[in-house]
């Protein structure tokens, strides 16, 4: 338990002291006298009844204790000091946009328009989540996000959102630029003869995938991975001949670059709309607004 003896005047002494290392330098700092000085470090002692200096040579050296003081007083006394500047001068709320952002949306849509908003809006401080869809809905309903971006919400899973399309995005084969399979004549059949990496159950494009497989003769496929993450999927792909069957906004830069290559299937109805959701029933904040007025134009040709 802390002395109720202690005081602010025995702890500034004491730190100057072990500073300077001279009580009359130390009184001369702290405007009072070397005897006042002198008094106040023994009262210290007193109340920790322990030596804090070694008084042997000219100079005044903490001791090993006095050492240990030294380093809690002096950040006791920075954290009052900071305490009391949060309490005078408060520092002012930064506007911020809290956004859910999921994979199909965090690699090329949102950071565009993040950049974008930051541009014409520096003040304000954007806030971005990333994470299952099933937790970024829920955090959006607690209005603990303002608008999630990425896929449309499953039956079931949209009461009390509301959902507004920005473009259609396929689901892609992709792997790395020799694979095997990237030839004219490939057949979906050998598919079966290579690992596979799905999106997890949960995903919401796992369904999809699967009536996809289904439809080419891959009734129960037994994936090697099951992962929507860019920095996992992309590393696998790229040192193995792992075909990846993945939102094509995750990997578009992949893509682009000519890291990564598609497959060519026949079948542009595996995929699905990506958008924003927001809560129903309120009108989104300024910050928010702006965003996704940011987004609505960095979507512009995308999925087309």
């Amino acid at each position: 338990m802390l002395s109720p003896h202690l005081r602010l005047r025995h702890l500034r002494c004491f730190l100057e002291v072990a500073r300077l290392g001279s009580l009359s330098a130390a009184a001369e700092a702290l405007h009072v006298s070397q005897p006042a000085a002198s008094k106040t470090i023994r009262e210290l002692e007193e109340i920790l009844g322990i030596a804090l200096f070694d008084r042997s040579g000219r100079r005044l050296s903490l001791t090993a204790a006095g050492r240990v003081y030294q380093t809690h007083a002096g950040t006791a006394i920075l954290d009052l000091e900071r305490a009391q500047r949060l309490v005078r001068d408060p520092p002012k709320q930064r506007p911020r946009v809290r956004a859910g952002v999921l994979p199909t949306a965090a690699t090329g849509l949102v950071p565009h328009a993040a950049l974008a908003f930051r541009a014409a809006h520096p003040e304000v401080l954007i806030d971005v989540m990333t994470g299952p869809n099933w937790l970024l809905l829920s955090l959006l309903r607690e209005g603990q996000l303002d608008l999630v971006v990425g896929r449309m919400p499953q039956q079931g899973n949209h009461e009390g959102l509301s959902f507004r399309r920005l473009y259609w995005e396929k689901v892609v084969p992709v792997v790395h630029r020799g694979h095997p399979l990237l030839r004219p004549d490939w057949d979906y059949g050998e598919l079966a003869h290579y690992p596979l990496m799905l999106p997890p159950q949960g995903a919401l494009i796992a369904a999809a995938v699967g009536n996809w497989l289904h439809s080419v003769g891959i009734d129960d496929p037994q994936p090697a991975y099951e992962n929507v993450s860019l920095a996992f999927g992309r590393e696998v792909v790229l040192q193995s001949d792992t075909v990846w069957f993945i939102s094509e906004g995750v990997v578009r830069p992949e893509l682009e670059s000519g890291a990564l290559a598609v497959l060519p299937i026949r079948n542009d109805l595996l995929g699905g709309p990506v958008g924003i959701s927001l809560r129903e029933g309120g009108a989104p904040s300024p910050e928010a607004a702006g965003l996704i007025a940011a987004i609505d134009h960095a979507a512009i040709g995308l999925g087309a």
